[in-house]
């Protein structure tokens, strides 16, 4: 790009700058040194190929969605949390409300992950140990007592039984009395990621795609401002894929999700505004931020050149990241604070736009009270203390940091040729599209699997040589630190969630709850928007269990294709 093109690029930042909203801070450095907002070529400068650089607001977006960066707003502090019943989860938002945190984002247990109910004979030993126990609607009461949903953005981790989920919450929202098409939030619903690296999933994949399709239709027409798919990478790189794979197979998966908006005859320019993605942020620092930059360009490219995207805001790719679960160590402990610290800075430089950061003892058990908040000061450290909110894409025009983006950007356009490749291309007819087409037989012929499982062997055989190496697992064993007292869910909270359950059974209208799952299984059987009659069922007090189960009643389970 010669240097008339970048002028005329910084006169445009510069009249998009001005016309926005900043926060009133102070955007020097901690010597008292006022910074520019953005920094690019000197003037007169030609520049190779910065018109996939560019300016910050500006297609492709690889610099950011705003030209004022975090100086117009910071990123959201939504912390992922969720143990035992609704009532101790709910003590644990206010805490994490109170000291800072600007959402909430829901963690569910492993029960109503998978659709079951806490006295199911399959939930035994699991209710409330990895998140929050969800029955019904009454639960969704208690979770969310005292925290108005009007106000506060929810982002709810789950997405086999996640459209009845949402369901539930709307509920409980009706019932504090707030205006549904007011609520802001995200669920994930990803059902994709769920067959490639998560494994929780109820149905066949077309059935849970008819879900999805019913939901992005319902909020799209209903509650406008809400998000309901949340496309998830994080599941894919924790799995053990590389940083490449993640992007590229969560990058697919979205664009599955167009397909199928389109196919159901929505305007991209309307449905694509509510796709939003979740990714990981690891522990190599410039490879993630160059990850991150890549997903932005990537889709706006392929959202305005494919997908017939003509508003900035259908290109927009907003996404919340989560520090490395993975690379957490049970050995040393406390070297998790500053590897969490390390992946929330990459997030932050690579333009997130909500983060959590996962807690030093997460390895062993959920948070105790006081990791959490380590958890959550590190992000206010970061905001605070460091500077990075002052200037757009600090790193834009690093010569590693531009050719790491480049390269991240090449290997996962090769991914999409073959994931394409697979469905027939576009010379093909497809019931959805041609990249769910892609999708769908990857899925069916473990082509995702076997390529995570390739990568993640890789890098344990690197372990195991040394090559690569973990402080306190292959290198620097030595150590004066002593156990952590970890956080243990009473077996106390099963029992009683089960009593609780079995008596709101026999309080609700039974008829009425018979009544409402025989609609919603009329609704499955035909072509209908399924939303409305789930609504009803969640009303009656209708419970997760008999919903998926009435659910899975008429569309049969799925059993993954065994692989050898």
């Amino acid at each position: 790009m010669d240097s008339a093109d970048i002028e005329a690029g910084r006169e445009r930042w510069q009249r998009r700058y001005d016309a926005a909203r900043r926060r009133d801070a102070d955007f020097s450095t901690l010597s008292g040194d006022d910074v520019d907002p953005v920094y690019g070529p000197p003037p007169g400068a030609d520049v190779p190929g910065f018109e996939r650089i560019g300016w910050p607001g500006e297609f492709p977006y690889t610099r950011g969605l705003h030209a004022t960066g975090y100086r117009g707003r910071t990123w959201t502090i939504r912390q992922f949390s969720g143990f035992g019943n609704a009532q101790q989860t709910n003590q644990r938002y206010k805490m994490l409300l109170g000291a800072g945190g600007g959402g909430l984002s829901v963690a569910f247990d492993m029960p109503t992950l998978m659709g079951r109910d806490s006295d199911d004979e399959r939930s035994l030993g699991e209710v409330g140990h990895c998140g929050v126990a969800i029955d019904s609607a009454a639960d969704m009461d208690v979770l969310f007592d005292g925290i108005p949903l009007a106000d506060v953005t929810t982002s709810m981790t789950i997405s086999g039984p996640a459209v009845p989920v949402f369901c539930m919450y709307l509920v409980a929202a009706e019932r504090q009395g707030a205006d549904l098409s007011t609520l802001d939030g995200t669920l994930q619903t990803d059902i994709f990621k769920e067959y490639i690296a998560q494994k929780e999933w109820l149905f066949a994949p077309e059935p849970h795609l008819r879900l999805i399709g019913d939901l992005m239709e319902y909020c799209n027409a209903q509650i406008p401002r809400y998000k309901p798919l949340s496309v998830s990478g994080y599941h894919i790189r924790e799995a053990g894929s590389t940083a490449a794979q993640e992007l590229a197979f969560t990058l697919a998966d979205g664009f599955g999700y167009v397909e199928l908006g389109l196919s159901r005859g929505m305007d991209v320019n309307t449905f694509a505004p509510g796709l939003s993605f979740f990714f990981d942020s690891h522990v190599d620092f410039f490879e993630e931020i160059a990850k991150f930059r890549a997903a932005r360009r990537i889709w706006a490219r392929w959202l305005r050149d494919r997908y017939g995207a003509t508003s900035e805001k259908a290109q927009w790719l907003r996404f919340h990241t989560q520090t490395a679960g993975v690379s957490l160590t049970a050995q040393q402990p406390y070297n998790n604070v500053v590897r969490t610290a390390v992946e929330a800075l990459a997030a932050v430089l690579g333009g997130t736009n909500s983060l959590h950061t996962n807690a030093l003892d997460e390895t062993l058990a959920l948070p105790t009270e006081q990791a959490a908040e380590i958890a959550l000061r590190t992000q206010s450290v970061l905001m605070e203390e460091t500077g990075v909110t002052n200037v757009a894409d600090p790193l834009g025009g690093s010569w590693y940091v531009e050719a790491l983006t480049d390269r991240i950007e090449q290997q996962a356009e090769q991914i999409f040729a073959r994931i394409l490749a697979m469905g027939g291309g576009d010379s093909v007819e497809h019931a959805i599209g041609p990249m769910t087409s892609g999708i769908l037989r990857g899925i069916e012929d473990g082509w995702f699997t076997g390529e995570i499982a390739d990568s993640a062997f890789a890098y344990q055989q690197a372990l195991e040589k040394g090559d690569k190496r973990i402080v306190g697992v292959n290198t620097q064993l030595n150590t004066v630190s002593r156990e952590l007292d970890i956080l243990r869910v009473s077996h106390e909270v099963e029992v009683e969630q089960k009593a609780l359950l079995a008596r709101r059974r026999e309080d609700r209208d039974e008829p009425a709850v018979r009544a409402a799952l025989a609609e919603l299984v009329a609704v499955a059987g035909g072509d209908g928007n399924m939303i409305p009659a789930m609504l009803t069922a969640c009303r009656a007090e209708a419970t997760l269990g008999e919903i998926c189960s009435a659910l899975r009643d008429t569309w049969g389970a799925y059993t993954e294709p065994a692989r050898f």
